[in-house]
C-alpha cells in the first residue's frame, strides 16, 4: 500500500501533545496518548519525535509564541509615552481571564524544564524574547526583572486560585519601571 501524503501531520501530532497535556498533564504524555488524539498511526508520533522530550520541545516552542507574541504585537512596547506598566496589566488581565486550561499547560510545560534538560533551551528562548522585546522601553536589567514579576503574578494566580488582582499588579509593575526610570509609565 502506498505512502499517505500528510504534509500536516506533524503539525497535527504537535497540537494533540498539547491536548493531552492540557487534560491529562505531562505525565499522561506518551508517543500512544498522542497518536490516539491526533488520529494517527502511532508510528507517525515516533517518526515525527523520536523521544517524548523531542515532542515537549516542539509544544514548549509552539506555547511560547502565544504569550510573546500577544507582548510583541502591543503598542505600548514601541510608544515611549504609552503607559507601560498599565499596558503590561492589562495584558496579563487578558491573558489570564482567558482559557485557564492552556494558561495551567503552558506553565506546566515551561516548569517541565526543571526535570528535562533538553526543554531548558526551550524555556530560556522565552525569557530571552520576552525580555528583548520589553528592552525597547527599558534597560536589559528591568526587562528582566519585569518578565520575572509577571511570571510570579501569573504563577501566584494559577497556584492560590485568588483572582488576578490588576490594582496591585499594575503598582508593582510601576514601582519596577519608575525604579528603572521609565518616566512614563504612570500617566
Amino acid at each position: 500500500m502506498p505512502r499517505r501524503y500528510d504534509p500536516g501531520r506533524r503539525e497535527r501530532i504537535i497540537e494533540a501533545a498539547l491536548r493531552v497535556v492540557g487534560r491529562d498533564g505531562i505525565a499522561g504524555l506518551t508517543h500512544r496518548t498522542v497518536a490516539a488524539e491526533a488520529d494517527v498511526p502511532l508510528g507517525s508520533t515516533t517518526y515525527h519525535f523520536a523521544t517524548l522530550d523531542e515532542l515537549l520541545v516542539a509544544a514548549l516552542r509552539r506555547t511560547n509564541d502565544s504569550f510573546a507574541g500577544l507582548l510583541a504585537a502591543h503598542p505600548a512596547l514601541s510608544d515611549p509615552s504609552a503607559d507601560l506598566a498599565a499596558a503590561l496589566t492589562e495584558l496579563l488581565a487578558g491573558w489570564l481571564s482567558g482559557d485557564r486550561g492552556a494558561v495551567e499547560r503552558e506553565y506546566e510545560l515551561y516548569l517541565a524544564a526543571l526535570r528535562r534538560p533538553p526543554l531548558r533551551p526551550v524555556a530560556a528562548e522565552w525569557t530571552e524574547a520576552a525580555t528583548a522585546l520589553l528592552a525597547r522601553r527599558t534597560d536589559e536589567a528591568t526587562a528582566r526583572a519585569v518578565v520575572a514579576l509577571m511570571d510570579g503574578i501569573c504563577l501566584h494566580v494559577l497556584l492560590t486560585d485568588r483572582p488576578y488582582d490588576a490594582v496591585s499588579a499594575r503598582e508593582a509593575l510601576a514601582r519596577l519601571l519608575r525604579a528603572s526610570g521609565v518616566t512614563h509609565q504612570v500617566r
